[in-house]
């Protein structure tokens, strides 16, 4: 969206009498010779007073001739007879100016109301910049409103949802024609809660869908109504809804709807979030109150739907949830697409190659890979962006910068180099396992001495005991090498034992995957919408100490196992470990064709790392 300037006349009148006042005083300073009595009744009595003007304390006049570059001059009256002395000098008396009341008060309000003008512009200046504005303003929306020419996207711009933008065409119909929408009773959802990760194109949606409507579309986000005076955000929910109400047909979209919905509690200190409540319940008060036909229309968007108020899921109030996840292969392809149109490709580029580089990756992940490989391919003056480019910044994103400057000792790079084969080598060994794409030894990111990709051939969702443990295997992989080589453990698997010990510990208490445990999930506490568990979920357990006492041996149990195998594994390919990992120090990194030639060497297990 443009901004707009805004244009305020009384600016520019106060600052032109500002400075014709300024110039005033400067040119009477300049012109006006302050004179003592005295002095001024020596010049009377020698004719060089042209005129004057009496007032009550002060005579100022003008010379007959300049004196010093003066013109003018003022002075204090002394003796009250000198009118009749200038009265027999035969001097012109201009005027005499009269002291009244009004003269009088207007010298001591007049500097008072500039002072508070001053002093309100100014505050009203540092109030707008800590975001409360003024004392009227306090209870007004501040929605951005954007028409649909301002806001430029349509539904040809937001890939990779396809499901979502089927969902929400039903909207755009009813918007544009709601009469013929409703002739056989359905009316329009209130309210349309948009759940997913961040970065999947939340907002992009439900600009969409005002731009495919042409409808006024007003975005707010959640943190906006609340401020620091209590009942100013109810106040802000009234406003909001009020506005769309005159610009119907319109959307409201609240952005980070969590900010506002936040499920309200029983047991919280009285006056606690008091201000929050009261901002909720005024929501849920205007989702009731408003007729979906009279073409308004809610959207929201949240990515942790698990925190928001049931009140605020009920139906008749955010009737429908749309899920728009993380994009699969396909949409990955079609998000790419969008984004590789703004950037000149070479002709080796493959937007089906790139995407099965990036399982995982959000839109918005996606829109900075391409613009990473951009910079890339500019950084090295080339022409167009290639596919290396590409690799280069998956590496990048996923591994981190790398770090050329960060120089080990030989001894360290050796460890590095058998640690990252040893990885390399078990996922070639064992089945199931995703492909090794890369394996080097150059630093990169904040703790990495080196790094193994795998890029996995298709996108998955369900993964068995035995998937599982072959995962583990990998990761124990590094570890495992150390041992056989060096017959000593070091630190440089500490990231790696982080990730198999939460593998581990899921297969034992949340997927019920132990016999003597039994098909009972411990770990009922569901973790949060990005994957992130729930830290204290310990302290609110429902289960016994000695459940928690053979959990832990069974997480035990399982690394320990599985880290045998995997050294049984590699001991007999010990020869091509000490081979590869010659070569990994000699070239650095190894690619794709030489990993290749690396596997059909290497001694297969059928099933697991055994």
């Amino acid at each position: 969206m443009e901004k707009k300037t805004e244009f305020n006349i009384w600016y520019w009148i106060f600052a032109f009498f500002a400075v014709l006042f300024i110039q005033g005083l400067i040119e009477s300073y300049q012109s006006v010779a302050p004179i003592s009595y005295s002095q001024f009744e020596d010049y009377l009595a020698d004719g060089s007073i042209k005129s004057v003007a009496v007032g009550a304390d002060t005579i100022t006049g003008s010379f007959t001739m300049p004196i010093d570059g003066k013109s003018q001059f003022v002075t204090t009256i002394v003796d009250p007879a000198i009118l009749d002395r200038i009265d027999e000098a035969d001097v012109e008396i201009t005027g005499v100016p009269e002291n009244t009341w009004i003269g009088a008060v207007l010298s001591w309000t007049v500097p008072a109301l500039v002072f508070f003008a001053l002093w309100m512009f100014f505050f009203r200046k540092i109030a707008d910049r800590q975001g409360f504005g003024g004392f009227m303003q306090v209870g007004k929306s501040k929605a951005k409103v954007y028409m649909e020419k301002e806001t430029g996207v349509s539904f040809d711009d937001v890939a990779g949802v396809d499901e979502a933008k089927t969902e929400l065409q039903e909207v755009v119909e009813f918007l544009k024609d709601p009469e013929a929408y409703g002739k056989l009773g359905a009316h329009v959802p209130k309210g349309i809660l948009l759940v997913g990760p961040p970065g999947t194109g939340k907002t992009l949606l439900a600009r969409a869908v005002a731009g495919e409507a042409g409808v006024t579309f007003f975005s707010i986000s959640g943190s906006e109504f609340v401020e620091m005076f209590v009942g100013v955000g109810a106040a802000r929910v009234r406003d909001l809804f009020e506005q769309a109400r005159k610009s119907a047909p319109a959307i409201i979209f609240i952005d980070e709807l969590d900010a506002l919905g936040r499920a309200r509690s029983s047991g919280q200190i009285a006056g606690g979030h008091d201000e929050r409540e009261q901002t909720l319940n005024q929501l849920l008060t205007e989702l009731d109150g408003f007729d979906p036909s009279s073409g308004i229309v809610l959207l929201a968007a949240t990515n942790r739907p698990e925190i928001l108020d049931p009140a605020l899921l009920r139906a008749g109030r955010f009737d429908r949830q749309v899920l728009v996840d993380k994009p699969d292969k396909k949409g990955r392809v079609q998000i790419l697409n969008v984004h590789m149109k703004k950037v000149k490709l070479a002709a080796d580029v493959d937007a089906e190659k790139v995407a099965a580089l990036t399982p995982g990756f959000s839109g918005a992940d996606l829109a900075n890979l391409v613009n990473e490989a951009a910079l890339l391919a500019t950084r090295r003056k080339a022409d167009a962006v290639t596919m290396e480019d590409f690799n280069n910044a998956v590496e990048r994103i996923v591994a981190g910068l790398e770090k050329k400057n960060r120089v080990l000792n030989p001894r360290e790079r050796e460890i590095v180099a058998h640690h990252e084969m040893g990885h390399a080598l078990v996922a070639m060994a064992l089945p199931g396992v995703d492909p090794v794409h890369k394996v080097s030894i150059i630093p990169r990111g904040i703790g990495a001495l080196g790094y193994t990709i795998q890029r996995p051939t298709e996108d998955r969702f369900l993964m068995t005991r035995e998937e599982l443990e072959n995962k583990i295997a990998v990761l124990l992989g590094g570890r495992a090498a150390e041992k056989i080589i060096y017959d000593h453990l070091s630190t440089g698997a500490a990231d790696d034992l982080v990730k198999a010990t939460d593998i581990a510990r899921a297969m034992v208490a949340r997927y019920g995957m132990d016999p003597d445990l039994g098909h009972v999930s411990y770990d009922t506490d569901r973790p949060g919408f990005l994957g992130t568990g729930d830290q204290s979920s310990w302290l609110n357990r429902r289960y016994s100490e000695a459940t928690a006492e053979a959990m832990d041996r069974k997480v035990r149990d399982v690394l320990n196992d599985i880290f045998d195998r995997t050294v049984a594994l590699l001991n007999d390919n010990r020869d091509l470990l000490e081979q590869t990992a010659k070569k990994l120090l000699e070239q650095e990194t190894l690619d794709e064709p030489e990993l290749a030639e690396i596997q059909g060497k290497v001694r297969k297990t059928k099933d697991k790392a055994a």
